[in-house]
């Protein structure tokens, strides 16, 4: 479980506590019941991470509603989207083994992240990893509910795939953004899982070609 679970929990408990006291233990049912969801809405279960090269894990669990072609500053790129409901697990983990290369948070609306618009409008935290022989941009996109995104690490770290490296809480969006060439694995409407279900594999590029910058002159704007 994530550790803000249990804060969340323990103020649920004390506002139970504390209903049941001023009035009757029967209003305290509503904030037990918020609390018993806050813990499970938190929970962190293991995941089996695929070993193959060039796989991409899915950044976080959810429904994938786009793939989709897309130029980035005129460079080509392939874009996958996944929408989290606040059923489904919100830890966040590394797509891809590398160096983080770029950690941009930008601050925007907090429209319906199934909306289109989303992406550039919502915020989000924009995270580039470079690995593998490729690069990955990942973002996480605040929803309608979401109100805070959660990253743990900082530009310059070293993550494996499939390391966990912060969350979205409540209601969200994840775009994993790649290199044009990658073998897409997953279709619109698919379930994934966070760190274990691959979304693509990726072919190795030169290292001249382990670029960035036009996204980062995206995250920029």
């Amino acid at each position: 479980m994530v550790r803000d679970g249990i804060y969340y929990g323990l103020a649920m408990l004390a506002a139970a506590v504390l209903l049941s006291w001023l009035s009757t233990p029967l209003l305290a049912v509503v904030p037990l019941l918020l609390g018993a969801f806050t813990l499970w809405f938190f929970r962190d279960p293991e995941r089996v991470v695929p070993g193959m090269a060039g796989a991409i894990v899915s950044p976080a669990d959810g429904k994938v509603t786009d793939v989709s072609d897309l130029a980035v500053e005129g460079a080509p790129r392939k874009r996958i989207s996944i929408f989290l409901n606040v059923f489904d697990v919100h830890v966040n983990r590394s797509p891809i083994a590398g160096k983080i290369v770029r950690v941009q948070y930008r601050k925007g609306q907090f429209a319906n992240a199934m909306g289109a618009s989303s992406s550039e409008h919502n915020e989000q935290n924009i995270v580039t990893v470079e690995g593998e022989g490729h690069s990955v941009i990942f973002k996480q996109i605040a929803g309608l509910i979401a109100r805070r995104i959660v990253f743990n690490k900082r530009e310059g770290d070293f993550v494996q795939r499939g390391e966990r490296v912060g969350m979205i809480k409540f209601g969200s969006r994840v775009d994993v953004i790649m290199d044009p060439g990658v073998d897409v694995q997953v279709k619109v409407g698919d379930r994934v899982r966070c760190g274990s279900t691959v979304l693509a594999i990726a072919q190795a590029t030169r290292p001249e070609h382990l670029t960035v910058t036009s996204e980062r002159r995206e995250g920029g704007r």
